[in-house]
Protein backbone atom coordinates (compact mmCIF):
# COMPACT_ATOMS: atom_id res chain seq x y z
CA UNK A 1 0.00 0.00 0.00
CA UNK A 2 1.30 3.77 -1.03
CA UNK A 3 0.01 7.16 -0.87
CA UNK A 4 -0.92 9.12 -3.86
CA UNK A 5 1.98 11.46 -2.96
CA UNK A 6 4.18 10.73 0.30
CA UNK A 7 7.10 7.97 -0.10
CA UNK A 8 6.43 5.80 2.90
CA UNK A 9 8.99 3.24 4.34
CA UNK A 10 8.61 -0.26 4.90
CA UNK A 11 7.59 0.19 8.02
CA UNK A 12 4.84 2.99 8.15
CA UNK A 13 3.93 0.86 4.53
CA UNK A 14 3.04 -1.90 7.33
CA UNK A 15 1.47 0.37 9.66
CA UNK A 16 -0.80 2.00 7.01
CA UNK A 17 -1.96 -1.87 6.17
CA UNK A 18 -2.94 -2.37 10.00
CA UNK A 19 -0.39 -4.43 10.77
CA UNK A 20 0.78 -2.78 13.93
CA UNK A 21 -3.55 -2.81 14.63
CA UNK A 22 -6.20 -0.08 14.10
CA UNK A 23 -5.49 2.88 16.22
CA UNK A 24 -2.04 2.99 14.22
CA UNK A 25 -3.42 2.27 10.87
CA UNK A 26 -6.36 5.36 11.56
CA UNK A 27 -3.21 7.32 13.18
CA UNK A 28 -1.05 7.40 10.34
CA UNK A 29 -3.80 7.40 7.57
CA UNK A 30 -4.50 10.33 8.89
CA UNK A 31 -1.22 11.70 8.70
CA UNK A 32 -1.01 10.81 5.04
CA UNK A 33 -3.82 13.19 4.08
CA UNK A 34 -2.46 15.80 6.38
CA UNK A 35 1.27 14.69 4.30
CA UNK A 36 -0.61 14.85 0.76
CA UNK A 37 -2.39 18.47 1.61
CA UNK A 38 0.25 20.45 2.47
CA UNK A 39 2.68 18.38 0.24
CA UNK A 40 5.10 16.63 1.98
CA UNK A 41 7.03 14.20 0.39
CA UNK A 42 7.76 12.18 3.57
CA UNK A 43 7.63 11.41 6.79
CA UNK A 44 9.88 12.84 9.80
CA UNK A 45 10.65 10.83 13.23
CA UNK A 46 9.28 12.44 15.63
CA UNK A 47 11.36 13.14 19.65
CA UNK A 48 8.72 14.27 21.47
CA UNK A 49 4.53 15.45 21.34
CA UNK A 50 2.36 17.61 23.13
CA UNK A 51 -1.00 17.14 22.88
CA UNK A 52 -4.03 19.69 23.68
CA UNK A 53 -6.97 18.03 24.53
CA UNK A 54 -9.72 19.22 27.19
CA UNK A 55 -13.23 18.97 27.14
CA UNK A 56 -13.10 22.93 26.10
CA UNK A 57 -11.27 22.30 23.51
CA UNK A 58 -12.61 19.09 22.29
CA UNK A 59 -16.12 19.29 23.37
CA UNK A 60 -18.19 16.04 23.77
CA UNK A 61 -17.29 14.84 20.03
CA UNK A 62 -13.85 15.17 21.20
CA UNK A 63 -14.35 12.87 24.94
CA UNK A 64 -16.09 10.16 22.66
CA UNK A 65 -13.29 9.85 20.49
CA UNK A 66 -10.75 9.37 23.25
CA UNK A 67 -13.13 7.17 24.89
CA UNK A 68 -12.94 4.94 21.45
CA UNK A 69 -9.09 5.40 21.51
CA UNK A 70 -9.33 3.96 25.11
CA UNK A 71 -11.05 1.05 24.45
CA UNK A 72 -8.77 0.32 21.23
CA UNK A 73 -5.98 0.45 24.32
CA UNK A 74 -4.08 3.12 22.30
CA UNK A 75 -0.42 3.84 23.75
CA UNK A 76 2.22 6.62 22.54
CA UNK A 77 4.95 5.07 21.18
CA UNK A 78 6.97 8.22 22.05
CA UNK A 79 7.01 10.67 24.75
CA UNK A 80 3.97 12.41 24.90
CA UNK A 81 2.82 15.56 27.82
CA UNK A 82 -0.21 17.62 27.33
CA UNK A 83 -1.08 21.31 27.35
CA UNK A 84 -2.82 22.98 30.41
CA UNK A 85 -6.01 21.65 30.94
CA UNK A 86 -9.35 23.93 31.26
CA UNK A 87 -9.75 23.63 35.13
CA UNK A 88 -8.01 23.47 38.46
CA UNK A 89 -10.05 20.59 40.36
CA UNK A 90 -9.02 22.67 43.57
CA UNK A 91 -10.24 25.90 42.61
CA UNK A 92 -13.21 24.81 39.93
CA UNK A 93 -16.03 25.08 42.80
CA UNK A 94 -14.92 28.36 44.38
CA UNK A 95 -15.07 29.54 40.57
CA UNK A 96 -18.62 28.02 39.94
CA UNK A 97 -17.58 25.83 37.11
CA UNK A 98 -19.74 23.42 35.85
CA UNK A 99 -19.93 20.15 37.80
CA UNK A 100 -20.65 18.36 34.99
CA UNK A 101 -18.41 19.65 32.84
CA UNK A 102 -15.45 18.33 35.67
CA UNK A 103 -16.20 15.16 35.42
CA UNK A 104 -15.58 14.84 32.08
CA UNK A 105 -12.84 16.90 32.52
CA UNK A 106 -11.32 14.26 34.97
CA UNK A 107 -12.13 11.56 32.16
CA UNK A 108 -10.26 12.96 29.61
CA UNK A 109 -7.20 13.18 32.42
CA UNK A 110 -7.58 9.33 32.97
CA UNK A 111 -7.70 8.95 29.25
CA UNK A 112 -4.77 10.28 28.70
CA UNK A 113 -3.19 8.77 31.28
CA UNK A 114 -4.13 5.50 30.05
CA UNK A 115 -2.48 6.32 26.72
CA UNK A 116 0.37 6.93 28.40
CA UNK A 117 0.55 10.67 27.88
CA UNK A 118 2.40 12.20 30.55
CA UNK A 119 0.59 14.56 32.34
CA UNK A 120 2.07 17.84 32.87
CA UNK A 121 -0.58 20.25 31.92
CA UNK A 122 1.31 22.95 30.77
CA UNK A 123 2.31 25.60 28.05
CA UNK A 124 5.98 25.87 29.23
CA UNK A 125 6.88 22.44 28.51
CA UNK A 126 9.66 23.34 27.19
CA UNK A 127 10.89 25.53 30.12
CA UNK A 128 10.22 22.57 33.08
CA UNK A 129 9.29 19.28 31.54
CA UNK A 130 11.16 18.68 27.93
CA UNK A 131 13.92 20.91 26.60
CA UNK A 132 13.91 20.14 23.00
CA UNK A 133 17.22 19.63 21.37
CA UNK A 134 18.59 21.67 18.10
CA UNK A 135 16.93 20.36 14.79
CA UNK A 136 14.85 17.43 16.19
CA UNK A 137 11.75 17.20 15.18
CA UNK A 138 8.54 17.50 17.16
CA UNK A 139 4.48 17.28 17.11
CA UNK A 140 3.39 20.18 19.45
CA UNK A 141 0.05 21.40 19.55
CA UNK A 142 0.02 24.60 21.87
CA UNK A 143 0.76 28.23 19.76
CA UNK A 144 3.40 29.16 22.16
CA UNK A 145 4.77 25.86 22.52
CA UNK A 146 6.01 25.69 18.64
CA UNK A 147 7.35 29.11 18.33
CA UNK A 148 9.41 28.25 21.25
CA UNK A 149 10.76 25.03 20.12
CA UNK A 150 11.26 26.15 16.34
CA UNK A 151 12.97 29.80 17.50
CA UNK A 152 14.55 29.76 20.63
CA UNK A 153 15.87 26.28 20.77
CA UNK A 154 15.99 25.47 16.61
CA UNK A 155 13.63 21.94 16.84
CA UNK A 156 11.39 22.00 14.17
CA UNK A 157 7.38 21.85 14.38
CA UNK A 158 4.38 23.39 12.87
CA UNK A 159 1.22 23.75 14.98
CA UNK A 160 -0.05 20.24 15.16
CA UNK A 161 -4.11 20.24 15.44
CA UNK A 162 -5.23 17.99 18.41
CA UNK A 163 -5.53 14.31 16.47
CA UNK A 164 -2.02 15.32 14.74
CA UNK A 165 -0.09 15.79 17.54
CA UNK A 166 -1.55 12.09 19.35
CA UNK A 167 -1.42 10.51 16.25
CA UNK A 168 1.85 11.74 16.51
CA UNK A 169 2.21 10.27 19.82
CA UNK A 170 1.04 6.64 18.31
CA UNK A 171 3.14 6.69 14.97
CA UNK A 172 6.42 8.33 16.34
CA UNK A 173 6.52 10.34 13.20
CA UNK A 174 4.84 13.32 11.18
CA UNK A 175 4.72 14.87 7.96
CA UNK A 176 7.84 16.38 6.74
CA UNK A 177 6.39 19.98 5.29
CA UNK A 178 6.64 23.68 6.67
CA UNK A 179 8.89 24.13 9.71
CA UNK A 180 10.27 20.87 9.56
CA UNK A 181 11.89 22.03 5.83
CA UNK A 182 14.93 24.28 5.65
CA UNK A 183 13.01 26.43 3.00
CA UNK A 184 10.59 27.58 5.80
CA UNK A 185 12.87 28.43 8.32
CA UNK A 186 14.35 31.22 6.33
CA UNK A 187 13.21 34.95 7.13
CA UNK A 188 10.86 37.20 5.34
CA UNK A 189 10.75 40.18 7.51
CA UNK A 190 13.28 42.48 8.97
CA UNK A 191 12.54 44.39 11.86
CA UNK A 192 15.03 46.70 13.11
CA UNK A 193 14.97 47.42 16.95
CA UNK A 194 15.22 50.72 18.20
CA UNK A 195 13.26 50.38 21.04
CA UNK A 196 14.89 48.05 24.15
CA UNK A 197 12.27 46.21 26.04
CA UNK A 198 12.58 46.00 29.31
CA UNK A 199 9.86 43.88 30.50
CA UNK A 200 7.99 41.19 29.54
CA UNK A 201 5.44 42.80 28.05
CA UNK A 202 7.49 44.88 26.33
CA UNK A 203 8.53 41.69 24.38
CA UNK A 204 4.49 40.89 24.27
CA UNK A 205 4.00 44.44 22.41
CA UNK A 206 6.85 43.95 20.04
CA UNK A 207 4.99 40.91 18.98
CA UNK A 208 2.39 42.58 18.57
CA UNK A 209 3.58 45.82 16.57
CA UNK A 210 5.10 42.56 14.02
CA UNK A 211 2.54 40.39 14.08
CA UNK A 212 -0.81 42.10 13.84
CA UNK A 213 -0.17 43.79 10.41
CA UNK A 214 1.49 40.90 8.78
CA UNK A 215 -0.12 38.01 9.65
CA UNK A 216 0.77 34.88 7.80
CA UNK A 217 1.73 31.45 9.55
CA UNK A 218 5.00 30.89 7.09
CA UNK A 219 6.64 35.19 7.79
CA UNK A 220 9.37 34.22 9.44
CA UNK A 221 10.62 38.04 11.46
CA UNK A 222 14.71 38.13 11.75
CA UNK A 223 14.78 41.15 14.77
CA UNK A 224 18.34 42.85 14.87
CA UNK A 225 19.51 45.59 17.26
CA UNK A 226 19.00 43.70 20.34
CA UNK A 227 21.46 45.03 23.63
CA UNK A 228 20.78 42.99 26.55
CA UNK A 229 20.46 39.15 25.69
CA UNK A 230 16.68 38.76 26.56
CA UNK A 231 15.77 35.95 28.99
CA UNK A 232 13.72 32.62 28.48
CA UNK A 233 10.85 34.60 29.43
CA UNK A 234 10.90 37.81 27.21
CA UNK A 235 11.80 35.08 24.18
CA UNK A 236 8.46 33.44 25.78
CA UNK A 237 6.50 36.55 25.58
CA UNK A 238 7.19 37.67 22.68
CA UNK A 239 7.05 34.56 20.66
CA UNK A 240 2.92 33.54 22.05
CA UNK A 241 2.93 37.22 21.10
CA UNK A 242 3.65 36.90 17.71
CA UNK A 243 1.90 33.45 17.33
CA UNK A 244 -0.99 35.14 18.84
CA UNK A 245 -1.61 38.50 16.91
CA UNK A 246 0.41 36.95 13.79
CA UNK A 247 -0.08 32.82 13.50
CA UNK A 248 3.45 32.93 12.93
CA UNK A 249 5.17 29.92 13.93
CA UNK A 250 8.83 31.09 14.77
CA UNK A 251 10.93 33.79 14.28
CA UNK A 252 14.99 35.05 14.47
CA UNK A 253 16.96 37.24 17.14
CA UNK A 254 20.79 38.42 15.55
CA UNK A 255 23.10 37.33 17.64
CA UNK A 256 20.44 35.14 20.17
CA UNK A 257 18.24 32.82 18.74
CA UNK A 258 20.00 29.58 17.18
CA UNK A 259 19.88 29.61 13.66
CA UNK A 260 20.84 33.16 13.37
CA UNK A 261 24.45 34.13 14.55
CA UNK A 262 24.09 36.67 11.74
CA UNK A 263 21.08 38.43 9.90
CA UNK A 264 22.85 36.68 6.47
CA UNK A 265 22.37 33.30 8.39
CA UNK A 266 18.60 34.30 9.20
CA UNK A 267 17.73 35.16 5.52
CA UNK A 268 19.63 32.28 4.41
CA UNK A 269 19.40 34.11 0.94
CA UNK A 270 15.88 35.65 1.20
CA UNK A 271 15.52 39.28 0.23
CA UNK A 272 13.69 40.53 3.41
CA UNK A 273 9.46 41.01 2.26
CA UNK A 274 9.18 43.79 4.47
CA UNK A 275 11.84 45.89 6.64
CA UNK A 276 9.99 47.30 10.02
CA UNK A 277 12.07 49.73 12.35
CA UNK A 278 10.24 49.86 15.69
CA UNK A 279 11.07 52.29 18.35
CA UNK A 280 10.44 52.84 22.33
CA UNK A 281 7.25 55.50 21.08
CA UNK A 282 5.68 52.68 19.47
CA UNK A 283 5.79 50.76 22.12
CA UNK A 284 4.32 53.44 24.52
CA UNK A 285 1.52 54.07 21.89
CA UNK A 286 0.18 50.70 22.56
CA UNK A 287 -0.06 51.16 25.67
CA UNK A 288 -1.56 54.34 25.15
CA UNK A 289 -4.43 52.59 23.08
CA UNK A 290 -5.97 50.70 25.66
CA UNK A 291 -8.62 52.74 27.47
CA UNK A 292 -10.29 51.16 30.57
CA UNK A 293 -14.34 50.56 31.11
CA UNK A 294 -16.67 51.92 34.04
CA UNK A 295 -17.61 48.82 35.57
CA UNK A 296 -18.24 47.25 38.92
CA UNK A 297 -15.11 44.75 39.03
CA UNK A 298 -11.73 44.24 37.54
CA UNK A 299 -9.06 41.57 37.38
CA UNK A 300 -5.62 41.33 37.50
CA UNK A 301 -4.37 38.04 35.24
CA UNK A 302 -0.90 36.98 34.80
CA UNK A 303 -1.11 34.42 32.49
CA UNK A 304 -1.05 33.18 28.74
CA UNK A 305 1.65 31.63 28.85
CA UNK A 306 1.89 30.31 32.42
CA UNK A 307 4.26 31.80 34.80
CA UNK A 308 8.08 30.62 35.29
CA UNK A 309 9.49 29.98 38.62
CA UNK A 310 11.67 33.27 37.66
CA UNK A 311 8.36 35.24 36.86
CA UNK A 312 7.04 33.61 40.62
CA UNK A 313 9.97 35.45 41.88
CA UNK A 314 9.44 38.65 40.94
CA UNK A 315 5.35 38.61 41.65
CA UNK A 316 6.25 36.89 44.83
CA UNK A 317 8.63 40.08 45.71
CA UNK A 318 6.17 42.96 43.77
CA UNK A 319 3.38 41.65 46.43
CA UNK A 320 5.81 41.65 49.36
CA UNK A 321 3.76 42.93 52.42
CA UNK A 322 0.90 44.08 50.03
CA UNK A 323 -2.48 43.16 49.39
CA UNK A 324 -4.95 43.04 46.37
CA UNK A 325 -7.53 45.90 46.96
CA UNK A 326 -11.29 45.90 47.16
CA UNK A 327 -12.76 45.36 43.95
CA UNK A 328 -9.80 43.97 42.10
CA UNK A 329 -9.54 39.96 41.56
CA UNK A 330 -5.69 39.02 40.89
CA UNK A 331 -4.96 35.59 39.36
CA UNK A 332 -1.86 33.89 38.53
CA UNK A 333 -1.58 30.21 36.14
CA UNK A 334 1.67 28.13 36.60
CA UNK A 335 2.19 24.36 36.21
CA UNK A 336 1.87 21.87 39.34
CA UNK A 337 6.25 21.35 38.87
CA UNK A 338 6.69 25.83 39.24
CA UNK A 339 4.16 25.45 42.08
CA UNK A 340 5.51 22.69 43.65
CA UNK A 341 9.12 24.74 43.75
CA UNK A 342 7.31 28.07 44.25
CA UNK A 343 6.06 26.98 47.54
CA UNK A 344 9.02 25.50 48.89
CA UNK A 345 10.74 28.39 47.93
CA UNK A 346 8.15 30.78 49.96
CA UNK A 347 7.25 32.68 46.61
CA UNK A 348 3.50 31.28 46.68
CA UNK A 349 2.69 31.97 50.36
CA UNK A 350 3.96 35.69 49.53
CA UNK A 351 1.17 35.74 46.89
CA UNK A 352 -1.52 33.68 48.64
CA UNK A 353 -1.00 36.31 51.56
CA UNK A 354 -1.97 39.51 48.98
CA UNK A 355 -4.38 37.57 48.29
CA UNK A 356 -3.42 36.52 44.59
CA UNK A 357 -5.58 33.54 43.35
CA UNK A 358 -3.22 30.76 42.53
CA UNK A 359 -4.42 28.15 39.66
CA UNK A 360 -2.49 25.36 38.66
CA UNK A 361 -2.32 23.49 35.47
CA UNK A 362 -4.73 25.92 34.00
CA UNK A 363 -4.48 28.76 31.37
CA UNK A 364 -6.77 32.21 31.99
CA UNK A 365 -7.97 32.34 28.80
CA UNK A 366 -8.99 28.33 28.26
CA UNK A 367 -11.11 28.25 31.98
CA UNK A 368 -14.26 26.43 31.19
CA UNK A 369 -17.41 28.66 31.32
CA UNK A 370 -15.10 31.58 31.97
CA UNK A 371 -17.77 34.31 29.91
CA UNK A 372 -20.42 32.89 32.74
CA UNK A 373 -17.54 33.27 35.60
CA UNK A 374 -17.00 37.13 34.02
CA UNK A 375 -20.82 37.89 34.52
CA UNK A 376 -21.57 36.69 37.22
CA UNK A 377 -18.56 38.60 38.85
CA UNK A 378 -19.37 41.51 36.79
CA UNK A 379 -15.53 41.66 35.61
CA UNK A 380 -15.14 44.49 33.27
CA UNK A 381 -11.78 45.47 32.77
CA UNK A 382 -9.06 42.69 32.69
CA UNK A 383 -5.30 43.62 33.24
CA UNK A 384 -2.39 41.79 32.66
CA UNK A 385 1.20 41.65 31.55
CA UNK A 386 0.90 39.34 29.07
CA UNK A 387 0.09 40.54 25.28
CA UNK A 388 -1.13 37.20 24.40
CA UNK A 389 -4.06 37.15 26.85
CA UNK A 390 -5.06 40.50 26.02
CA UNK A 391 -5.66 39.08 22.58
CA UNK A 392 -7.42 36.44 22.83
CA UNK A 393 -9.66 36.81 25.61
CA UNK A 394 -11.38 39.23 23.95
CA UNK A 395 -13.54 36.18 22.94
CA UNK A 396 -15.02 36.34 26.61
CA UNK A 397 -16.40 39.93 26.10
CA UNK A 398 -13.41 41.33 28.49
CA UNK A 399 -12.46 44.86 28.01
CA UNK A 400 -8.31 44.55 28.47
CA UNK A 401 -5.91 46.41 29.04
CA UNK A 402 -1.77 45.76 28.75
CA UNK A 403 0.43 46.74 31.34
CA UNK A 404 3.86 45.91 32.35
CA UNK A 405 4.11 44.12 35.16
CA UNK A 406 4.76 46.53 38.30
CA UNK A 407 2.13 48.48 36.51
CA UNK A 408 -0.38 45.58 37.43
CA UNK A 409 0.65 44.41 40.66
CA UNK A 410 0.11 48.61 41.50
CA UNK A 411 -3.21 48.28 40.09
CA UNK A 412 -3.93 45.20 41.96
CA UNK A 413 -3.02 46.46 45.42
CA UNK A 414 -4.38 50.15 45.28
CA UNK A 415 -7.53 49.29 42.61
CA UNK A 416 -6.39 52.58 40.70
CA UNK A 417 -6.70 51.64 37.20
CA UNK A 418 -3.45 53.65 35.72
Amino acid sequence: MSSATMQLTAEEERMARGDHGDVIKEAISYQIEVGNFFGAEKFAPVANAHFMGDIEVSGDNGLQFLRRLRAQNAKCVIDTTNNARCMDFAQAQSLCQDAQEMEKEREIVEILESMRVVRVDTCINYQTHYRPSFGEHLAWGDTGTVIAANSIFGARSNFEAGFSSLAAGFTGRTPAYGFHLDACRRGTIAVKLEAQPQDVADWGVLGKLVGHPNQDYFAVPVFEGVKKRPSTDDLKHLGCSLASYGSMAMYHMVGITPEAPTAQAAFAGNVPEKTMTITANDLEEVYRSYKYLDGAENVVVFSGPQLSIFEMRRLAELFQGRKVAKGIHAFLTTNGSVLANARALGYAQTLEQAGVTILEGVCFYLLQGLTRIRQENQWTNLVSNAAKIVNTITAHRFNTVLRRTSQCVDIACTGELQ
